[in-house]
């Protein structure tokens, strides 16, 4: 899994502080990561993106952004308004393609969710995985509601032929409510592929050397974590 696409089953999930524990815990491994970041939308060109943030908090790795748009919106919307060439899927996976040549994982953080538009051909981060023959990690909420827009990003990767390895919780509360206690074990059923990570709420605050010390134990094995995965009580 040298490309892994990071995608979110909406916004503010916790798909870069997830990219960012993902990042730690391959750094931990010995392996070079790159994080490669689309489209930044939302933030002015002097500000630190999403993949500016993976590296503060992770660690050493490379960053990449192909493009930034400074409204809050989806891509192509954003890149219309700012009066910019959109992203498309193959310039996504020739970028990623490239970084995987140097690098021993490439991570792939999406803008939004799965199907969000990133040009004006309708494209999505989908597509661009699909080029990339790469899978996709979906990033969901912990409480009520989250069982259906992880089941319709599921569908829609099925759609696509996509593989999902599995599902993280992105923020997971620090006083869990009766859904989210219920969701830990209905999410890999409405995923259709195991629940792989636990991220409690306001780790993106953490010291980067706290974060990185404890990174590894949000995630199962099979994303580089420590041991069998324990959600926080």
């Amino acid at each position: 899994m040298s490309v892994l696409f990071v995608t979110g089953t909406g916004t503010e999930i916790g798909k870069t502080v997830t990219t960012a524990a993902l990042a730690a815990a391959a750094l931990a491994e010995g392996r070079s990561v790159a994080v490669l970041k689309p489209a930044q939308t939302g933030v002015a060109a002097d500000e630190p993106g999403d993949a500016a943030e993976v590296e503060r908090l992770a660690g050493p790795v490379t960053t990449a952004e192909l493009a930034r748009f400074p409204d809050p919106l989806a891509p192509a919307t954003a890149a219309s308004r700012a009066g910019l060439p959109p992203v498309g899927p193959a310039e996504i996976a020739e970028a990623a393609a490239k970084l995987s040549a140097s690098h021993d994982l490439v991570l792939v953080e999406g803008a939004g969710g799965l199907l969000v538009r990133f040009d004006d051909d309708g494209n999505t981060l989908a597509d661009a995985a699909r080029l990339a023959k790469a899978p996709v990690l979906v990033v969901a909420q912990a409480g009520l509601g989250t069982l259906n827009t992880t089941a319709l990003t599921a569908l829609a990767l099925r759609a696509y032929g996509l593989y999902c390895p599995g599902v993280v919780i992105g923020s997971w509360p620090a006083a869990p409510d009766l859904a989210s206690r219920c969701n830990l074990a209905d999410l890999p059923e409405a995923a259709g592929a195991p629940l792989l990570g636990v991220i409690p709420e306001g780790s993106g605050t953490l010291p980067p050397s706290a974060f990185r010390a404890a990174a590894r134990d949000w995630l199962a094995p099979e994303l580089g974590g420590s041991g069998p995965l324990r959600p926080p009580s």
